[in-house]
């Protein structure tokens, strides 16, 4: 029986620390106290190992003081723990020479050495792409029971090798060995004879991939991952599951089942949205065939600050920027078995070129079109505006696109003003139309609505947001397609609709929102906190955003400012709540975009912290400065 008590205490750093004996390791314990101690063979869901010992800590008991790898020795009672004193950290910056000299190149190694103050190695240098810290081994053992790979040989010449070193079968392409490696080292083509199946990821369009276990998109509602039951290793091996483990909310739960609920509901707006035509329906185009054909929406995705290439437009076969991008127009639209216009591309075109010359002034944009649909409010301005910058439109419609023999350039043969021309460019953008939802004929089916000849929903010229069925309303693209303003006032009339039909029973189920107490900021020296938002290009584009961020911090009563990726998502949303408690801000300013839409927003933020909304200001610092000041980004800073 062991005699020791339950509760015991222990001193680290200076700090008297009471803990329950034998529960957790130092490592824990100073990572629970907010003590940063450097580690690179540790992971919560695994054993500790100890093997790359950067976490050595001064241990006393007793008399004795010695040497100890924090992951693996037990915080008990009766001793003194040092984890800064400078022996440990003498040790530490021999051993990340060490580990500099087995892979000099590595970027985390030479992060984690600079943070020790270790800038070079005095040892031999070996170039190699390991460092034995032997997470991936334990994983592959521990989490998907397989041995894949293990250690062989001792001393200078150990390595990680599969069985018999020579690719095999056992490794099941699950991706955890390159996943959990410090260095992101890629063992599969060494270790498995099976294909390695990526995931593409949905949100950007295949142009880059993702985990079993994602969010779907930013700024989605609910802004929570979710699991791929088709891809993680758990659902198909019944193995793994170090995401559950290492989730310290204990949020993920696999036996959570879909759910179909129920609701009883008085009118029915329908708005599924479209499906994007895929540029494919075209085949001579060459999308799927060449790698420099991409899709506008793979374009899209690239053009933005949170794509795959974070807003660098480059080409796919090469990550290199391209010098001169084609558009082609009308792909899947006005044609034999699409034939309405999809309102949309032409306008979305402009705006690609437009945005991909203000990435690159020198950049050659060619959109090649059948009719430019200009027709909206300000489209026509927008589309001279792009012509003065120095976007080329050539009224044409090509037949093919052809990859240069040799290269993964394309080749453009067209006819214009009775002249045959053939061209070249570094990358062609397919602008593709809208059709109908996806098993849009259930959705005709189950709610009892008619659907025109185009397949969209059937409704009457005066009254475009009322279906055939009374009660049943629809906006959006389900109705034909539309942009984004068309969409908004097709929602908000559709929303009338339903109010108007309901009005009888209003208010009969409506909760009011209950608020924490507000905060008394009587006599309170203002608190402020600032929130300055990237906004992608709009803002992070122009203006040095964190440099702003550093001079709001120098200002009277600025207690707390940083900087956002969005400020107006859901979670920076949490985090300027998370931010008021910590820092007991009384004050809150957020620099983004038009508080004609986001203001409500953050002062409804503000009421839910606790505090006044009045108590928050707002700077346009998108339409009064580097909208202004675009061509001027030091003036916007």
């Amino acid at each position: 029986m062991d005699p020791t008590p339950p509760d015991a205490t222990l001193i680290i750093d200076g700090q008297e620390v009471s803990i329950r004996e034998r529960e957790q390791t130092l490592l824990q314990l100073a990572t629970g106290l907010g003590i940063h101690i450097p580690t690179l063979c540790h992971h919560p869901a695994l054993s500790p190992y100890g093997a790359c010992r950067l976490c050595l800590v001064e241990v006393k008991k007793g008399k004795r003081v010695k040497l100890v790898t924090a992951c693996l020795y037990p915080a008990e009672g009766g001793i003194e723990v040092d984890t800064r004193s400078e022996k440990v950290l003498k040790t530490r910056r021999m051993i990340m020479e060490l580990l500099l000299a087995r892979c000099p190149d590595a970027q985390p190694l030479q992060h984690l050495a600079a943070q020790l103050g270790v800038h070079d190695t005095r040892f031999r240098k070996k170039y190699d792409d390991c460092i034995l810290c032997g997470l991936c081994v334990r994983v592959c053992q521990e989490r998907m029971g397989r041995s894949a790979i293990n250690f062989a040989h001792r001393g200078a010449k150990r390595q990680v090798l599969p069985p018999f070193a020579v690719p095999n079968e056992v490794c099941q392409t699950c991706g955890a060995c390159y996943s959990i490696c410090p260095l992101q080292k890629n063992m599969l083509p060494a270790i498995t004879r099976n294909e390695p199946r990526p995931i593409p990821s949905e949100f950007d369009v295949g142009l880059g991939l993702r985990s079993p276990i994602y969010i779907p998109y930013p700024q989605g509602v609910p802004n929570a991952a979710t699991i791929d039951d088709s891809a993680c290793v758990h659902f198909l091996q019944n193995g793994c599951a170090i995401c559950q483990e290492s989730c310290e909310a204990k949020a993920i739960d696999f036996t959570q089942k879909q759910e179909t609920t129920e609701v009883n509901v008085g009118s029915i707006i329908l708005s599924p949205g479209y499906e994007p035509l895929s540029p494919d329906v075209r085949p001579e185009l060459g999308f799927g065939r060449y790698s420099n054909v991409i899709s506008a929406l793979q374009f899209e995705r690239m053009l933005s600050a949170s794509g795959p290439s974070f807003g660098k437009v480059v080409r796919p076969s090469d990550q290199q920027p391209p010098k001169k991008i084609a558009w082609i127009q009308c792909v899947g639209s006005r044609d034999v078995d699409h034939r309405y216009c999809s309102s949309v591309c032409c306008m979305y075109a402009t705006k690609e070129a437009i945005i991909a010359k203000e990435h690159e002034p020198e950049l050659g944009c060619t959109v090649f079109y059948i009719e430019m649909r200009a027709f909206g409010k300000g489209f026509d301005a927008y589309y001279n505006r792009a012509r003065e910058l120095g976007v080329k439109y050539v009224r044409c419609a090509p037949s093919s696109v052809k990859q240069v023999p040799g290269t993964a350039d394309l080749r453009i043969t067209y006819e214009t003003n009775r002249q045959r021309i053939t061209e070249e460019f570094d990358l062609v953008v397919l602008s593709s139309g809208f059709s109908p939802p996806r098993g849009v004929q259930q959705v005709a089916d189950t709610f009892g609505i008619e659907l025109n000849e185009h397949r969209f929903a059937a409704t009457r010229p005066f009254c475009p947001v009322e279906t055939s069925r009374a009660g049943i309303y629809a906006g959006g693209p389900f109705t034909g397609p539309k942009d984004i303003p068309e969409t908004v006032m097709e929602a908000s009339a559709s929303a009338s609709g339903a109010m108007a039909l309901l009005a009888a029973q209003r208010g009969e189920f409506v909760q009011s929102k209950e608020y924490p107490p507000e905060k008394d900021v009587r006599g309170q020296e203002p608190r402020v906190g600032v929130f300055v938002c990237h906004c992608g290009k709009n803002i992070g584009g122009v203006a040095d955003v964190p440099s702003v961020v550093e001079y709001a911090r120098t200002l009277p009563n600025v207690v707390f400012a940083d900087d956002n990726l969005y400020t107006c998502s859901t979670d920076t949303q949490a985090r300027i709540k998370e931010m008021i408690g910590e820092h007991d801000l009384n004050r809150v300013v957020v620099a983004s975009c038009s508080p004609r839409t986001h203001e409500p927003l953050f002062r409804n933020t503000c009421r839910e912290a606790g505090l006044n909304e009045y108590l928050f200001e707002m700077a346009n610092i998108r339409d009064q400065c580097t909208w202004v000041h675009k061509d001027e980004p030091e003036k916007a800073t």
